[in-house]
C-alpha cells in the first residue's frame, strides 16, 4: 500500500536526516519500557477507577453518545468475528507501530524523527492521565451490561484478576493509546507518501476504534480524549521543512572549442585598440 517510488525523493532518502540506528533502537526500546513501567505505576486505585468509570458512563449518556453495546452486539453475532476482534486488539497495537517507525526510519528519515517525537509526547501525556485518572474499562462496569469478550471468547492479554495483573494495568482505559497510536500511524503514512491509495491507511484507526469499543476495553470518550491530546502534540511538534536541494551549476560552454569562435578581447581584428 506504500508507494515507495511515488516521487523522486522517495527513491533516494535523505540519509543525512537519518539518526544513528543504535541510538534510535535504544531510544525506542526505552520509550516502550517507560510506557510499560508507567502503566504499572498507575496500577491499583481500584475504588477510584470504578468510581471514575461510573462518572464516564453517566457523562456519555448525558451527552447522548451512542452506547458501546451497539458495536459489541454487531460483533457478537458471529463468534469468528468477535475472535478476530480480540486477536486484532491483542496483536496489532505494538507490531503495527514498530513497523511504522521502522519503515519511516529507512525510507523517510525526516518523517521518522517527527513521528517518533509526536508518539513520545502523546505517550507521556497519556501516562500522566493514567496516573491522575485511573479508569476501569466498560467490560468491568456492571452498569454497561457489556461482555468481557477477551475472557469469554479469547484471546486476551489481561489476567483474570485485574487488581493483581502483573502484565498490564487494566485500570488505564483513559485515554486509549491503542486508538491514539493507530491514528498517528495513519497520519504519518499519509503525510510521508504521495500514492493515491495512502488514504486507505485510515482504515487502521477506524478498525481499531471499532475493536476497542466492541470488545468493551474502552469507552468512546477514551478515543475522544486521546484524539485531543494527539492534536495538541501535532500542533506543537510540526514536521520540519526539508532542506532545499541546490540547483546544479551549468557546465561551462564548449562552443568555443567546437566552432573556433574567439572570446571578446577588447581589440579589433586588425590588432589595434578599439
Amino acid at each position: 500500500m506504500i508507494d515507495a517510488g511515488s516521487e523522486p525523493a522517495d527513491r533516494e532518502p535523505d540519509s543525512s536526516a537519518r539518526p544513528p540506528l543504535v541510538r534510535e533502537l535504544l531510544l525506542v526500546v526505552g520509550l516502550f519500557v517507560v510506557y510499560k513501567l508507567g502503566r504499572q505505576a498507575a496500577n491499583g486505585h481500584v475504588d477510584e477507577a470504578f468510581r471514575n468509570a461510573g462518572n464516564v458512563w453517566d457523562l456519555e449518556r448525558a451527552v447522548h453518545l451512542p452506547g458501546e453495546g451497539l458495536v459489541q452486539n454487531l460483533l457478537l453475532r458471529d463468534e469468528t468475528l468477535i475472535h478476530l476482534a480480540n486477536t486484532y486488539y491483542a496483536t496489532v497495537h505494538f507490531p503495527a507501530t514498530l513497523l511504522f517507525l521502522a519503515w519511516l526510519y529507512w525510507r523517510r528519515p525526516r518523517h521518522y524523527v517527527w513521528s517518533r517525537r509526536v508518539l513520545a509526547a502523546l505517550t507521556g501525556a497519556a501516562l500522566a492521565l493514567h496516573l491522575l485518572f485511573p479508569l476501569a474499562p466498560p467490560r468491568m462496569l456492571a452498569a454497561t451490561g457489556l461482555v468481557d469478550t477477551g475472557q469469554v471468547y479469547g484471546p486476551t492479554v489481561y489476567g483474570d484478576t485485574p487488581a493483581t495483573d502483573s502484565m498490564a494495568n487494566q485500570f488505564a482505559a483513559m485515554p486509549s493509546l491503542h486508538f491514539g497510536w493507530s491514528v498517528m500511524v495513519a497520519v504519518g503514512l499519509i503525510v510521508a507518501t504521495r500514492t493515491r491509495w495512502r488514504w486507505l491507511w485510515l482504515l487502521h484507526p477506524i478498525l481499531t476504534l471499532l475493536v476497542i469499543v466492541g470488545t468493551a476495553n474502552h469507552y468512546w470518550l477514551d478515543s475522544i480524549v486521546v484524539s485531543a491530546l494527539l492534536a495538541l502534540a501535532l500542533a506543537a511538534l510540526r514536521l520540519p521543512r526539508a532542506e532545499p536541494v541546490p540547483a546544479p551549476l551549468p557546465w561551462p560552454s564548449t562552443a568555443v572549442g567546437r566552432t573556433g569562435a574567439r572570446p571578446a578581447t577588447g581589440y579589433a581584428s586588425s590588432g589595434a585598440p578599439r
